[in-house]
């Protein structure tokens, strides 16, 4: 078998002719007389082209015809890449329109599970707490035990009993103002009651301090004894004063738990009942109950908790809100850049997104809007006129009746005039481009007039007549088919239209007949010929017979004056 194979491997000649042909298909060498040289779509794909070099190099020796064919395929491969472009482009977007769904999909699906799991830790932190719960947070001097009835006040109520336990804690401790100015909803969750600062290194008392828990901050206070021997000093008032000594935000600090396995002291250890104070600083203040035993230490360590997630959790849901109006805002504005222009729209968007409209019985959100505009977006770009012109009657409608929704229908109707304009641009571009077919027109003008665009339709249909205006019969066309088309109101238009083109056909006329005689046979045959064309606009209600042929007489053949300034008699 392989002595077989090896005889006819010598009589394979292909290869030169091979390159032969990929040479021709890389540079087709034009011969006068025969076909048009063949487009070479990789050489024009190549970013270093250079045009007049490809050119002289391919139709340096090809014919007028050739030329002319090489030119008719350049076109037919633009029209054909444009076709390409605008497929690819319609894909992408279609596929981007079904991520999008998709993505905002699993979106809303990690947010309700991020709810279940928030609310699967609030329960387990109160049902912990259900069962550690011990004693009840003991309350600032001079503010009153608070009844079931209290408990169940209203917000106005909540929010006075709050400002109430502030003022008392700016009488009661001095300088705690200077630390906790009065804010809206800040109260006190607990007073502690007396504690004793702890050295860090040897663990020995320091100074007495009092803890007080608010909503976000911990307040250290010292006590003093009061100077009775001053002037101005209240002999009724308590031997002790508090002074603010430090104060934290809740979330700069960690409230740590000391364990008692210090050295003892009088049969105490010195850490029992102690916590630390972890500030962001690498500070650390070590704290402990001034009884032994107290049970304000696990109760503030609750209530600590109890703040701390609180806190975090409207940190949360403040960001979470300010993540859906940063999302919304551009998820409408990567849609529709002109929106970066309508600062107010924009500004407002956040607060529309969850809007809820009524269409046909039926409520829907702004996310239908956009599916609605996803479509017309498509309609536009296959170029499919009657749905397209249809949808946004549609949405013009629904944006009208939408009166008591101001910003909705500004939303509404922003988005549907930026398509309408682009819209009609296509489809006066499709008028122009047909307007000798009467029925094509008359379509192209129908839809123009439903978009609100009867004023453009007229000046554009009239601007491309009067580029292929060569004689009569055009002008009687162009009349008949506005007449088809507009209405009786708009025909002034026409008429003036037609007046301009037949004094432009004059001024042809003049032209032409300049070498001619005035009056002689031929200048009176060409007269004739015009009226005689004259005759036929009569047909659609135009008499400018008396207007066509109409010609100045030139200055030249005006009297001039002779001598010195007087005309010849």
């Amino acid at each position: 078998m392989p002595l077989d194979l090896d005889g006819p491997i010598p009589s394979v000649p292909a290869l030169p002719s091979m390159d032969k042909y990929d040479q021709k298909d890389r540079r087709p060498p034009p011969s006068r007389g025969g076909a048009a040289p063949i487009i070479d779509i990789k050489a024009l794909r190549d970013p270093a082209l250079v045009p007049d070099q490809y050119v002289a190099a391919v139709l340096g020796d090809a014919t007028d015809g050739q030329i002319r064919e090489f030119e008719d395929s350049l076109k037919k491969l633009k029209i054909r890449a444009a076709s390409d472009l605008q497929q690819n482009l319609l894909q992408n977007r279609t596929q981007f329109i079904k991520i999008s769904k998709e993505a905002e999909k699993l979106k809303g699906e990690m947010r309700t599970l991020r709810n279940l799991m928030s609310e699967l830790k609030t329960n387990t932190t109160a049902l912990r707490s259900a069962t550690a719960k011990n004693d009840e947070p003991a309350s600032i001097p001079g503010q009153a035990t608070l009844s079931k009835r209290d408990k169940r006040s209203s917000v106005a109520d909540r929010s006075a009993l709050w400002n109430s336990q502030m003022q008392a804690l700016y009488k009661n401790v001095e300088g705690s103002q200077k630390f906790l100015p009065n804010s809206s909803g800040r109260h006190v969750i607990q007073n502690a009651g007396p504690w004793v600062e702890l050295d860090n290194a040897t663990y020995k008392s320091r100074r007495a301090m009092q803890i007080f828990l608010l909503n976000d901050h911990l307040l250290i206070a010292s006590r003093k004894k009061r100077k009775m021997d001053a002037p101005t000093a209240d002999t009724r008032g308590p031997m002790m004063k508090l002074v603010a000594d430090r104060c934290w935000s809740l979330l700069d600090i960690e409230v740590i738990d000391m364990p008692g396995a210090g050295d003892s002291s009088g049969g105490r250890n010195k850490l029992a009942d102690a916590i630390m104070v972890r500030g962001g600083g690498q500070e650390s203040f070590i704290y402990r109950t001034e009884k032994a035993d107290d049970s304000s230490k696990k109760a503030l360590l609750l209530n600590v908790r109890k703040a701390v997630e609180e806190l975090r959790k409207g940190l949360e849901f403040e960001m979470e809100a300010n993540n859906k109006a940063k999302e919304t805002i551009n998820y409408f504005a990567s849609r529709d850049p002109g929106l970066l222009q309508k600062t107010e729209l924009l500004e407002t968007l956040s607060d529309i997104k969850d809007m809820l409209i009524e269409v046909d019985g039926k409520q829907q959100n702004l996310r239908w809007v956009e599916s609605q505009m996803d479509e017309l977006d498509i309609n536009i770009a296959l170029q499919e006129f009657e749905p397209a012109v249809a949808r946004v009657e549609k949405l013009k409608s629904l944006s009208k009746g939408l009166k008591s929704n101001a910003v909705a229908q500004d939303f509404i109707s922003f988005k549907v005039d930026e398509r309408c304009n682009r819209l009609g641009d296509i489809v006066i571009r499709e008028l122009e481009a047909t307007h000798n077919e009467r029925m094509k027109t008359k379509q192209n003008i129908s839809w123009l007039t439903r978009l609100g665009y009867h004023d453009r339709a007229r000046e554009a249909y009239l601007d491309a007549r009067s580029a292929t205006i060569h004689k009569r019969s055009s002008i009687h066309n162009t009349v008949q088919c506005f007449q088809a088309c507009f209405p009786p109101p708009m025909m002034s238009a026409c008429v003036k239209w037609a007046k301009q083109e037949v004094e432009a056909f004059n001024t042809i006329l003049a032209r032409q007949l300049s070498s001619t005689e005035r009056g002689g046979p031929v200048w009176t045959e060409c007269m004739n010929r015009a009226k005689e064309h004259a005759t036929k606009l009569s047909a659609v209600g135009l008499d400018f017979q008396n207007l066509v042929g109409r010609i100045d007489v030139p200055s030249d053949a005006m009297p001039s004056p002779t001598g010195l300034g007087l005309t010849s008699s």
